[in-house]
């Protein structure tokens, strides 16, 4: 018989270690995490197991799939803030209305936010490729009817092929569920606000602004930081400096236009990338601290009573199951 080979000098510190070990010590499942608990949430696939998928297939054919992008939003709001908050305002309609939220990927189209750390961009053709397989994949199991939630305005065109890929391409049937929910946010009753307010002036609010500070406030108010917030300086070619009065009007043709050259990448030569345009990434001359969770929960609220409103109108057009 072949004498045993001696111990490497560097196992015997591992094997000591293993004999001080209490016989006992406690299952691994004892263990807690030191990052906050997740809270599961009713309706959103990440949480959610097999057998509820499949439990939630007898009642409903419905995904709610949310758009996003994952980038600069000034000095005050998260990289994420139009993933979080477009899987936030999903959860909050799946909790009144028997529908499925698949978030797929975190970032999309976002090469004018190059110029600020932490962006991240796709080109439109991927992010459209990986939505739609991702539907196909949904299909394969039963699921049949598709609300496309676009969560950033640079995705628009994305999103509107996303929905008419799945239509034509796939048995199944998308919408695009910020248009079918507008008209009935338009006929909505506009609440009267808390306290009476004088007027604000008419200035560029958009990007980063005082109206997703405010929706962020409400949604995902733990990773707003208001103390950081700045008013940008924001300049644009002269020539659409000249339009922006008719801009903020609310003439149609004017808001083209602008949106047209506008937060285009650096590479384009238009010279409307965020950091050519602003001083702090966010692409309005108000003070983002001016936001209030008061004015994102009634934003959040009416976005929310339109698309269930939206979704209660098609299952009775078309009950879950049919076709």
């Amino acid at each position: 018989m072949r004498p045993a080979a001696p111990l490497h000098k560097a196992a015997i510190p591992a094997i000591l270690l293993l004999a001080t070990l209490p016989a006992t010590a406690p299952p691994a499942t004892a263990q807690t995490s030191e990052l906050p608990t997740v809270v599961k949430v009713r309706n959103y696939l990440p949480h959610m197991t097999r057998p509820e998928v499949e439990d939630l297939l007898t009642r409903s054919d419905m995904v709610i799939i949310p758009v996003a992008a994952l980038e600069q939003h000034g000095t005050h709001l998260p990289i994420g803030t139009d993933y979080l908050n477009g899987v936030e305002r999903a959860k909050l309609i799946a909790q009144r209305a028997d529908v499925l939220v698949a978030p797929i990927l975190l970032p999309g189209q976002s090469p004018y936010h190059m110029g600020f750390a932490g962006t991240v961009t796709l080109p439109s053709t991927l992010v459209q490729e990986v939505y739609v397989e991702a539907a196909k994949s949904l299909i394969h199991h039963g699921f049949k009817r598709f609300l496309i939630l676009n969560a950033h305005g640079g995705n628009r065109a994305i999103t509107t092929f996303i929905v008419d890929r799945i239509n034509q391409e796939t048995s199944g049937i998308a919408v695009d569920l910020g248009a079918v929910a507008g008209p009935l946010m338009a006929s909505a009753p506009t609440p009267a606000p808390p306290t009476p307010a004088a007027p604000s002036p008419r200035v560029l609010d958009r990007h980063g602004g005082t109206g997703e500070t405010s929706n962020s406030l409400y949604l995902i108010p733990a990773l707003v930081d208001l103390d950081a917030a700045q008013t940008a300086e924001v300049s644009m070619p002269a020539h659409l400096e000249a339009m922006l009065d008719e801009v903020l009007a609310g003439d149609p043709t004017a808001l083209a236009v602008f949106l047209a050259e506008g937060l285009k990448t650096e590479e384009t030569g238009k010279g409307t990338s965020s950091a050519e345009m602003s001083s702090t990434g966010v692409w309005g001359v108000r003070d983002p601290a001016e936001a209030t969770a008061e004015r994102g929960r009634a934003t959040t609220e009416r976005f929310v009573n339109a698309a269930v409103a939206f979704i209660e109108r098609w299952n009775r057009l078309r009950p879950p199951g049919t076709g």
